[in-house]
């Protein structure tokens, strides 16, 4: 073979070879065309289902519940509830469909200003009406009932001042303290504020600390207990809410533990001054190793009044007693005022181990144990 035939046949095996992969390319390019045209399409149903989704829901959510349901329902706002509170209210009644988009309405409508107490509201009312409703505060009576729970009030106190008031009667409110389905049916309700610990076999009542000092406002003549407790569960989540930053940077407490801690702090001190004090001392005893060895702890685990305690009194062994054990009782002892729980998180930087009140409710603070006798003797002793 000449070499000019040789070449030949090689250009002529290299143009099939070519026209071979061209074509191969050709194929792949077109099922590559193919693919991206199908995952576009795809991308573009994907988007625009999701789009038309979520104008749904929105719409859905700024629209009447129903428009056709002239029926009234009657809601009603607790004192000191915030939007979020009210929203989620609104929707458990069935008045807005979404409370997430109701919290949104009434910001960027600067909505504010909501009045506590009893509306007539509809399903069938738009957002603007609902939200006049509850700013002009158009409530149908006034409340049936005005309770006040002061501060440092455990659970059977509160029962007693529900009771005098015509409320509710003592016995049914304390047998629904220790009724288990209805503690566990309020800690579904608020998950961040009654945690496991409220269930320890050691607490007389689960709820104790839990329900808020305040003013509450009734506006039906015969509220049920669940009514009351919920509205006073509902203060308390409110409360404590704005102070999320500062629970959470307590970390060697729980929440249990912060509750618990604010409502001793609230039994042994009358001043916002004297509880920051009061405050001090707990952290520096239990910071040394020290019992918080508090009155009120030993007084709450005898479940009675005691005029004066005696040295036989301190020998009781219960989890509440702070002199027979270490760091904090199992459970809170009262309720606790909001300035008792700031003293928990904001202490007085002080040395003091000791503190003692004279019969007039003067605190004095010791260092060391002979200082705080020596006050004993003159504010305690001499008294008798």
């Amino acid at each position: 073979m000449t070499d000019n035939e040789n070449n030949q046949s090689k250009f002529e095996k290299w143009k099939k070879k070519y026209n071979e992969n061209a074509t191969s390319y050709g194929k792949d390019m077109s099922i590559a065309r193919k693919i991206i045209t199908l995952v576009v399409i795809v991308l573009l149903v994907v988007i625009g289902v999701g789009g038309f989704s979520a104008y749904q829901f929105i719409s859905k959510g700024l629209s009447p519940v129903d428009p056709n349901n002239e029926e009234t329902i009657q809601v009603t706002i607790p004192l000191g509830s915030s939007s979020s509170d009210i929203a989620r209210i609104l929707e458990e009644n069935g008045v807005i469909a979404n409370d997430l988009l109701y919290r949104f309405y009434v910001k960027f409508n600067n909505a504010s200003n909501f009045q506590a107490g009893d509306y007539e509201l509809s399903p069938s009312m738009t957002l603007a009406e609902i939200t006049d409703e509850l700013e002009t505060g158009s409530i149908r009576a006034e409340p049936v009932f005005r309770v006040t729970v002061p501060e440092g009030r455990n659970i059977e106190e509160i029962a007693s001042i529900y009771a005098e008031n015509n409320v509710i009667e003592k016995e049914a409110f304390l047998e629904k303290m220790q009724d288990n389905e209805f503690i566990k049916t309020m800690m579904e309700k608020y998950p961040s504020l009654l945690t496991e610990e409220i269930l320890h076999e050691d607490i007389r009542y689960p709820l104790e600390g839990y329900l808020f000092a305040a003013t509450y406002e009734f506006y039906t003549d015969e509220p049920t207990i669940e009514e009351v407790i919920d509205q006073m569960l509902q203060k308390t989540h409110t409360v404590l809410t704005a102070h999320t930053d500062d629970i959470e940077g307590k970390e060697e407490f729980s929440l249990h533990e912060i509750i618990t801690f604010a409502s001793l702090v609230e039994e042994e001190a009358s001043s916002a001054e004297d509880r920051k004090m009061i405050s001090s001392v707990f952290y520096n005893r239990m910071d040394t190793g020290m019992r918080l060895q508090t009155d009120p702890t030993v007084i709450y685990a005898y479940g009675e009044h005691i005029p004066r305690l005696t040295y036989s009194h301190y020998e009781i062994e219960s989890p509440y007693n702070t002199y027979h054990v270490d760091g904090l009782p199992v459970g809170p002892i009262s309720n606790f005022g909001e300035s008792s729980l700031t003293a928990v998180f904001e202490p007085e930087e002080t040395d003091y181990l000791f503190f003692l009140a004279d019969s007039e409710g003067n605190v004095y603070y010791s260092r060391t144990l002979k200082e705080h006798q020596a006050y004993e003797e003159q504010y305690i002793h001499n008294r008798d």
